[in-house]
């Protein structure tokens, strides 16, 4: 039996959070197309949404996991410092330049914070930071002073949507969820927003992702939490192999529900811990389908493995080959890819007792047992990988461990969208 259920809403759903998001032009600052903010009244009026700010009322315990890419923005070793007292308050992230790759991007972070301290009435090193868009390129701060300044006084509980749409960057849908459940008689709450759609791959890796609750956890349990629930689920995502430099997971827990505070691995941090790992689950479907120039999210299902990082070495390698990729895209139900991609994995395997089949909404179909090629109908085939959500399945019979991995078809519109992603 399920311990929480899913509700609309989104990063200001639980108690004490608010939030908003505007377009203040950071990617276009000091173009032909756009005039310098810095001493501009008003903000650009139209287009993409590019700077957010999420504040909690009260100070709250706080947690984060980062990439393991050993080129980082800036912004991370700021929060990174910030959070080592198990504190915050509040977000600041912009969109369109990732700060990373720049002399000058560890200044440019903590001013970002010290003008979320200015705008939010919080302490500058309760704020966590963040940024996403093209590495290597200098951050301007003007139209994101402008930006903050502007929405002072605006942060809402609506604004948690708009928040969402500024962290996008290729995204082609935001990624929002909220879940309920019940810590010792309290009803509790976890929202979220996250963005992510290329350079995505496993090694941590979310890309950025923010996640409010107003249950009342330590910041080691929220850590602890963290990393469960992201083991699953965020390191099980892989768009087109490559990490990114900014990928930051971040928490903040208000207290506000009332629940006793979990302080230990408790029943009440497993119910905790479970509805975590469901939304995070979710969101990786959202990123991996949500893939640059993707038309199909493809699901790996292992099961019988000899144990579960067995099942999940075989997963991750299967949805990362770029011919099991392409061969989604083409709808080819070519069996080869599949257990080359099991054999190169690492994993151990008895590769004489492999089964692989395709689903989806349209049935499924067995092209694979024994480790052997199967003579199968071609036209059901097509049909079945036709869909745009399908489930690889593979059956060993090595043990009990299974695991699930997610990613997307590989698609001629990655190249044309990565081929002048800053231009």
């Amino acid at each position: 039996m399920k311990n929480y259920r899913f509700i609309d809403g989104t990063v200001t759903s639980p108690l004490g959070f608010t939030a908003n998001g505007i377009c203040a032009g950071i990617k276009a600052y000091g173009s032909a197309t756009q005039p310098a903010l810095k001493n501009e009244p008003l903000l650009p009026s139209n287009g993409k949404r590019d700077l957010a700010l999420i504040c909690c009322e009260k100070q709250c315990s706080a947690a984060a996991i980062f990439t393991k890419n050993l080129v980082k923005s800036d912004t991370i070793y700021v929060t990174q410092k910030h959070l080592e007292n198990g504190r915050a308050q509040a977000v600041i992230v912009n969109s369109g330049n990732a700060n990373a790759c720049n002399p000058d991007g560890y200044e440019k972070a903590e001013k970002m914070c010290r003008i979320a301290s200015e705008v939010l009435g919080v302490a500058e090193d309760d704020v966590i930071v963040a940024s996403t868009g093209v590495i290597g390129q200098a951050l301007p701060i003007e139209p994101i002073e402008a930006g903050a300044r502007a929405m002072r006084g605006t942060l809402s509980k609506e604004g948690g949507t708009n928040a969402a749409e500024a962290i996008m960057t290729t995204d082609t849908v935001r990624k929002e969820w909220a879940v309920q459940l019940t810590l010792g008689g309290k009803t509790v709450t976890i929202g979220g927003i996250a963005k992510g759609s290329g350079m995505i791959h496993i090694n941590m890796g979310t890309t950025l992702s923010f996640v409010t609750t107003d249950a009342a956890v330590s910041a080691e349990m929220l850590r602890e939490a963290l990393v469960e629930a992201a083991d699953v689920s965020y390191n099980m995502v892989s768009v087109d192999g490559d990490t990114s430099t900014n990928d930051t997971l971040a928490i903040m827990a208000s207290g506000l529900a009332g629940n006793d505070e979990i302080t230990e691995k408790n029943e009440d941090y497993h119910i905790f811990t479970e509805a975590l790992t469901a939304a995070f689950k979710r969101v990786a479907k959202m990123l991996a389908s949500d893939g640059e120039g993707a038309t199909k999210l493809v699901v790996c299902k292992v099961d019988g493995a000899k144990d579960e990082n067995t099942a999940k070495v075989i997963a991750k390698s299967v949805i990362c080959s770029s011919l099991v990729k392409a061969a989604m895209f083409g709808a080819d139900a070519n069996c080869g890819r599949i257990l080359c991609a099991v054999g190169y994995s690492g994993a151990e395997v008895n590769t004489k007792k492999i089964d692989v089949s395709y689903r989806s909404a349209k049935g499924e179909i067995l092209v694979c047992r024994d480790g052997f090629g199967l003579a199968f109908d071609e036209d059901k085939a097509k049909e079945i990988l036709l869909e745009n959500e399908i489930d690889i399945i593979i059956t060993l019979s090595d043990g009990s461990g299974s695991a699930e991995a997610y990613g997307c078809d590989l698609t001629y519109d990655y190249v044309k969208i990565n081929g002048d992603y800053r231009t």
